[in-house]
């Protein structure tokens, strides 16, 4: 009854929609060149063979699932990956990290048309969906296709359990979609079953076997000479809210160590201006890595600036690779914490806030192998800083730490292949493990 009414509202919706990406794309949330992408209508062409489908919702779930892409292209040379996503953002990354065989798409909005016309160009043998992207026309259309499908990398926080549970009707239908249900913790999987799911198992979050953020030669070369033994730390994927707080932990640390550099890589590269404008309104000297001059180079830093703002897209690895001690952003505030596997795969000393829920299970086993760590306040993140930049033994615990938890986890992708068989295999794809 939902999913018959959904769909009706949805036929007639579309103006309303085109209304909405119209504002998107003012705002630059949309891209304008490929604008056709979101009502269904392809970009290029669907090649011969098998083609898998993955969808990715944005830039955190499209890395997760980047290894999982290259290990089906290697061990199925006939095969075709189409990874969607949803952001600007993530297309951007997708355009620069996806290997050969990887196509690119903006995934369609959830119009019954657009639907249609997406699946009936790509024809899909198989699709995988990734952690908790539910969209009702998308999935009826793959269930009225008989596409074989799997849910990877399955999360479902109580907040959202509860929700559903209010639609079971339309959920159950909804999950019935997936033939496999691949869940990030045995929490998720419990809430998955409960709300109907079929065939699901814990194997855990691909992100621990994600390969760590790439950073160019040329790029890291002028950077590490930039900085020439300053003490560094980086706040990553900072939030609105969380750049006062690297004011406030810089200002408190330089009087006692010169030549300190904060860095700070906004989550969303557009608010580096409103950054800058911030840390000067401390009396903080600041640089913007973007040039006001598009075609220059990025800007480095010189010893009389104090902050850096990374305010380029792609870029986290470079960062992650120059400052031995990273803050991950989201985690002062209720959003939920950005991923802390890549900088700990990278050798970075971590630490975060207190609103790390995103990664409640992730955070668990680093915390537990002294592999990172929390910290309550600005107070305590400036002390564990202090600490951090000035004891290396005590940052190399952490890195150690982190390390064996890393280690540990990195054939997560080689579970997931595994679970998955049934799924390539009615689609005619059978990946080597």
């Amino acid at each position: 009854m939902l999913q018959s009414l959904y769909h009706g509202l949805t036929t007639v919706a579309g103006p309303a929609v085109r209304l909405y990406l119209d504002r998107r794309r003012a705002a630059g949330k949309e891209d304008p060149a490929r604008q056709a992408e979101r009502f269904g209508t392809a970009s290029c062409p669907r090649p011969d063979g098998p083609l898998v489908w993955i969808h990715a919702a944005s830039v955190g779930e499209a890395n997760s699932v980047l290894v999982l892409v290259r290990r089906l292209l290697e061990t199925a040379p006939e095969l075709t990956v189409l990874m969607t996503t949803g952001t600007v953002t993530s297309a951007e990354l997708m355009g620069k990290r996806l290997p050969g065989r990887a196509i690119h798409q903006y995934v369609p909005v959830d119009l019954p048309g657009a639907v249609d016309r997406f699946l009936d160009h790509w024809r899909p043998d198989a699709v995988l969906w990734t952690e908790s992207e539910i969209w009702p026309n998308l999935l009826a259309g793959i269930r009225a296709r008989g596409i074989p499908a799997a849910l990877v990398n399955a999360r479902m926080s109580e907040r959202s359990f509860a929700r559903w549970r209010n639609a079971p009707g339309l959920i159950g239908g909804l999950l019935s979609t997936f033939q496999i249900t691949l869940a990030q913790t045995e929490g998720d999987a419990e809430r998955l079953r409960r709300l109907g799911a079929p065939a699901v198992v814990s194997v855990g979050n691909l992100k621990f076997s994600a390969e760590p953020p790439p950073a160019a030669a040329e790029a890291m070369e002028p950077l590490r000479a930039a900085l020439d033994g300053r003490l560094v730390w980086l706040l990553a994927s900072s939030h609105p809210g969380e750049d006062e707080i690297a004011a406030a932990v810089h200002m408190a640390l330089a009087p006692t160590l010169p030549g300190l550099l904060t860095v700070v890589a906004p989550r969303h590269a557009h608010r580096g201006e409103a950054i800058a404008a911030l840390m000067r309104s401390r009396g903080l000297s600041v640089l913007q890595r973007t040039p006001p001059d598009p075609a220059g180079g990025p800007l480095l830093p010189k010893p009389e600036h104090a902050v850096y703002v990374a305010d380029t897209m792609g870029e986290l690895g470079l960062f992650y690779r120059a400052a031995p001690v990273v803050c991950m952003g989201g985690s002062f505030i209720p959003h939920g914490g950005q991923n802390p596997v890549e900088p700990a795969q990278l050798g970075c000393a971590v630490l975060y806030g207190p609103h790390m829920f995103n990664f409640g299970e992730i955070t668990h086993k680093l915390e537990a192998a002294g592999g990172a760590l929390p910290v309550a306040d600005a107070a305590a993140l400036t002390r564990e800083t202090r600490r951090l930049l000035t004891d290396p033994q005590a940052r190399e615990r952490i890195v150690a730490g982190a390390a064996r938890v890393t280690a540990d986890n990195r054939r997560i992708v080689d579970r997931a292949l595994g679970a998955l068989a049934p799924v390539l295999g009615a689609a005619g794809i059978r990946p080597a493990a």
